[in-house]
């Protein structure tokens, strides 16, 4: 019966672990299918032209069926792209030769067998893809394309002194950036132009507020002001939906390889190589003070409630066999609490090291997160500003914080099934939070007190 029962854990295992492996490719065959669908509408409609009214002539609906499908089958590449580029980095596709069988059109029955590998398969499928998808990016300035500000303001334009920024595009590099014929170049021209010109408008005769506000006039007056507010749409659009995006991957995917890796790859092992009949039951003295004080509890329970007349008929020999079940229920407890923090400490490194590989293959998203979070931060009111700043400091570095750093510290011992050391809780609680604090004032007086001195000031007033 058990090998049954192993033989059909094992046989699902090896499913799952098969489903898992193939995840990449199978991303990657989607997104080469709809843009293989793409592809066809546009050589057998279109002419070989991109699907829109100037390469077809068709009616309005005609044109909003095909408009439709290409909404569909760019969605799908899309999404199935970025599926194969997260799971790629997880899992690699195997580098194993696979055979292709190419027909001659001359005579079918006369064909060719050619060898591919698949890293050659792989990158022709990505080129066909990258194709299609940038037949239809190929706005005046794509959506994908986000400026990004270095010091942590956000791009202004128009008027306002430009700061050193970077044009990252979504999954991208900023070679293009560098190309003055690129709209990133173009962009980057006129950055330096504005500069010069605000570098000249320091020492000029009227003052400046005069000055912006006849600029204002002008760029509200300019005919090309809502296509530029249109594009400052696009931009901030992108720049949100890249840093939410990269937040819940951040979220998601190692708390999800923490589950899947402790139910079926850690588990098993552990509970193989640490069987019930060898090991003890207890990992530390905290659990076996804990298991002996409930089982105390439940004799003195039953003792009491002979006392009282609830359970009269119960003698010394009837308690001492209730305490004995209770001791193995207990015993077994423990056990499966012990191997469950050891399990803990397996499956958080490979949660980890999988939030460590994310990062590594997500630098350019997280120049894009940065830009969101500071013009996010920035963008608030004084007053939002004060109030967040006394929270965090209050509840990490306030009056009442060593308690919640306590709690937190034996928390985390107890998952991972330490002995919740007094003496080291206590240097913590004397010492983190000191080094936290003098971070907080530092950065309020280097950057905060630089960039919006209003905001220390009515934070120092809501502080007193």
């Amino acid at each position: 019966m058990k090998n049954s029962i192993s033989g059909i854990v094992r046989g699902i295992f090896r499913a799952a672990n098969q489903w898992l492996v193939r995840t990449p490719e199978r991303a990657l065959d989607e997104a080469y299918e709809a843009a293989m669908r793409i592809r066809s509408i546009e050589d057998n409609h279109f002419g070989g032209g991109r699907i829109s009214s100037t390469y077809g002539n068709y009616g309005s609906s005609t044109q909003s069926y095909f408009q439709g499908e290409l909404r569909k089958y760019l969605n799908i590449a899309k999404v199935r792209l970025a599926e194969f580029k997260t799971s790629n980095t997880l899992l690699q596709l195997s580098n194993q030769s696979i055979t292709e069988v190419q027909m001659r059109e001359a005579d079918a029955e006369d064909y060719r067998v050619s060898i591919v590998d698949q890293p050659a398969l792989i990158l022709r499928k990505l080129q066909a893809i990258d194709e299609v998808l940038a037949r239809y990016s190929s706005a005046p300035e794509p959506p994908a394309m986000v400026v990004v500000a270095e010091n942590g303001r956000s791009p202004r334009r128009n008027g306002k002194r430009s700061d050193k920024r970077s044009v990252v595009k979504a999954g991208g590099d900023r070679s293009v950036a560098q190309d003055p014929r690129s709209p990133a170049g173009k962009l980057r021209k006129e950055e330096l132009t504005e500069d010069v010109e605000s570098f000249a408008d320091k020492t000029g005769v009227l003052p400046r507020s005069i000055l912006k506000s006849f600029d204002r006039i002008k760029r509200e007056l300019d005919p090309a002001a809502e296509e530029e507010i249109v594009e400052n749409y696009r931009t901030s659009k992108a720049r949100t939906t890249i840093a939410i995006r990269l937040i819940l991957l951040l979220l998601i995917i190692p708390l999800l390889v923490q589950q899947v890796s402790k139910a079926f790859v850690v588990g098993p092992i552990v509970d193989q190589i640490r069987p019930r009949e060898q090991a003890t039951a207890f990992l530390n003295i905290d659990l076996e003070e804990e298991a002996l004080m409930e089982l105390n509890r439940y004799e003195e329970r039953l003792r009491f409630e002979r006392l009282i007349g609830k359970a009269p008929n119960l003698s010394d020999e009837d308690i001492e066999t209730a305490v004995k079940v209770k001791a193995v229920e207990l015993e077994e407890e423990y056990f499966a609490r012990s191997n469950d923090a050891l399990k803990n400490v397996f499956a958080d490194l490979i949660a980890g090291s999988t939030f460590f590989l994310i990062l590594v293959n997500s630098r350019q998203e997280i120049e894009v997160l940065k830009s969101f979070i500071d013009e996010l931060v920035y963008g608030l009111s004084d007053s939002a500003k004060a109030f967040i700043i006394i929270l965090f400091t209050d509840m990490f570095v306030g009056f009442h914080s060593p308690h919640g750093w306590e709690v937190l510290l034996e928390g985390v011992a107890h998952h991972f099934g330490l002995e919740a050391n007094r003496d080291f809780i206590f240097l913590f609680i004397a010492t983190f939070p000191v080094i936290l604090d003098t971070i907080f004032k530092y950065w309020i007086f280097r950057y905060l007190n630089r960039i919006s001195p209003s905001s220390v000031a009515t934070y120092r007033t809501m502080n007193e």
